[in-house]
């Protein structure tokens, strides 16, 4: 299952990321991961969450993060949960670019029966057509 957290700058998605992240670490009888672009969540998300820093690693683009996440999954039979803040950052802000990489999200989230949250920097209304139909937080 894949869920996009969406909103503007300052709208409380990263709050509502340490949250879900949290409650799923308690919730999990395996691995949950945050990837974001820094490490301002340090503090905030629970020792049980595995936190990594997409500038480490020098990820930059869907397909990077996308190759990024699938060796995560390869590499973690008990991966329940995945939260990526700061998506538009990360893949560059280019919706389409966006579609693609949620499709296979999707599909990755399905063949490794683990779930993934993406959180966007924009409003409902600026999402394609093509990806309102996943789960959608505002």
């Amino acid at each position: 299952m894949i869920t996009l957290i969406v909103g503007k700058k300052g709208s409380g998605k990263t709050k509502k990321l340490i949250e879900s992240a949290n409650d799923a670490a308690k919730k999990s009888n395996g691995n949950v991961v945050v990837i974001e672009k820094g490490l301002k969540l340090t503090y905030d998300l629970s020792h049980q969450v595995r936190l990594i820093d997409s500038d480490a690693y020098g990820i930059q683009g869907a397909d990077a993060l996308v190759g990024f996440i699938s060796g995560i999954c390869a590499g973690n039979y008990d991966l329940t949960d995945i939260f990526v803040d700061s998506t538009l950052k990360i893949i560059g802000h280019d919706m389409k670019a966006l579609v693609q990489f949620t499709e296979k999200m999707n599909a990755l989230s399905t063949q490794a029966n683990t779930r993934i949250s993406l959180l966007v920097s924009a409003s409902k209304e600026e999402l394609p057509e093509e990806i309102r139909s996943f789960s959608v937080q505002s």
